[in-house]
């Protein structure tokens, strides 16, 4: 028996046109030229550090099939393992009893996890891959009915030597996200490849980053909606010995708890199988956190927002105020048909240092509070360097400017923008 290859689309990442140009690449870029210079911006990103997931479909595995078989040569002991691995998955699957031609005929793939081929013997650990469209109506694994999460991108963070990483080298618990099938999960996972920018853009310390303007941008360069974040911790007790993982299921911008534990694994060659099995089980903390609805994607990332909902309030209705404050008393002499013109919007750009994403929060919640601003959304940033928003406005541009200069800001006025900073 061949081995029938998936031939299905993943479900990654796929950037649009406008991700594609103003993509997590180009911001990346722009913060290690800024952070480090262009003379070493090579050596920031050169190297192999991505691994491409494994194509995604919504096919039924079983994984973890052990087969021990012989034969007369190590060709036909292998092809007698696999039979005997479709057997078995078949049997784990809770499928009825039927014909090896029958199963054979509904598996696509056999996956090699781990094998040895002697001159007349096969060991090795499979998974067998069914067809849905022909095995789906003996067997099922419960997730059809399931409802299905938002897309999150997902950053697996690995600690070990106490050191953290996600993309900056090509690391086992990386590779084990990457080899995850998870076609039949309620999960859509979004997985970066964590090639070139990617590493720059997708840290470790990314998932302890508070702002919600910046989250936004990172998320919606992978069209996102949400962020979880898988947590590997190893633990070596020797070299060469028993490794100790503890894994962490995390969600959210604020990357909160959901569930937590511990496996170990004999040596650094059971290594891959541990990770493997920790990804199946974190994926089940996330599918009973989507079914406790736990998972739905916070509010405040939407629209780019700088600021929670509460501060967003409190600054509305300083506006409100600020408005009622300065509007002009009504002449009783008035017509009572004269009614005071309301003033065209009118939209300029606004520049403005951005160090770090504080300075972002700080000069958009400053724009926003200033009287005539119906909108302010940042539409370039640049850490480290100057960003760029775009802001609407009812009164005039020097109005502004004065505002902004009232509230401790330094302003130059050009042709129908502004340029802040303090």
């Amino acid at each position: 028996m061949a081995v029938a290859p998936l031939s299905f689309t993943p479900r990654n990442w796929l950037p649009g046109p406008a991700a594609t140009l103003l993509g997590g690449l180009g911001l990346a870029l722009a913060i290690a030229l800024a952070l480090v210079g262009p003379d070493r911006l090579i050596a920031q990103v050169e190297g192999q550090r991505g691994i491409i997931p494994v194509a995604t479909s919504s096919d039924i595995e079983v994984s973890g099939i052990e087969v021990n078989t012989t034969g007369n040569d190590g060709q036909e002991a292998r092809l007698n393992g696999w039979k005997e691995a479709q057997k078995k998955a078949w049997a784990k699957a809770g499928g009825p009893a039927m014909g090896e031609a029958q199963i054979e005929a509904m598996v696509t793939a056999v996956v090699i996890e781990r094998e040895q081929i002697g001159p007349r013997r096969y060991i090795a650990t499979l998974s067998v891959v069914f067809d849905r469209q022909r095995a789906g109506q003996y067997i099922g694994d419960g997730t059809s009915a399931q409802a299905h999460s938002a897309p999150l991108l997902t950053i697996p963070v690995l600690y070990s030597g106490g050191v953290g990483q996600v993309y900056e080298v090509q690391g086992a618990w990386q590779q084990a996200w990457a080899q995850f099938r998870g076609g039949t999960s309620p999960i859509d996972y979004v997985r970066p490849v964590g090639a070139g920018g990617e590493s720059l853009l997708v840290t470790a310390g990314q998932t302890g980053r508070r702002s919600r303007a910046w989250w936004h941008t990172v998320l919606d360069q992978f069209n996102a909606a949400d962020v979880i974040s898988p947590v590997a911790r190893l633990e070596r007790q020797w070299p060469g010995g028993p490794v100790r993982g503890t894994f962490t299921a995390r969600y959210g911008p604020d990357n909160q708890f959901l569930e937590s534990f511990t496996l170990t694994a004999n040596d650094s060659a059971a290594l891959p199988r541990m990770l493997a099995d920790a990804v199946a089980r974190l994926d089940q903390a996330y599918t009973r956190a989507l079914a406790a609805g736990k998972l739905k994607p916070d509010p405040t990332l939407r629209g780019g927002l700088g600021m929670d909902a509460g501060l967003a309030a409190l600054i509305a209705r300083a506006q409100e105020a600020e408005r009622a404050a300065n509007a002009p008393t009504p002449d009783a002499s008035a017509s009572p048909s004269a009614e005071p013109s309301q003033a065209a919007a009118t939209t300029i750009t606004v520049q403005f240092s951005s160090p770090d994403a504080a300075a972002v929060d700080a000069a958009l919640a400053a724009v926003r509070g200033a009287p005539g601003v119906q909108g302010a959304a940042t539409t370039s940033l640049a850490m480290g360097g100057t960003s760029v928003m775009r802001v609407t406005i009812t009164s005039d541009l020097a109005a502004l400017a004065a505002a902004l200069r009232a509230r401790g800001w330094q302003v130059a006025v050009g042709a129908n923008a502004l340029s802040i900073r303090r």
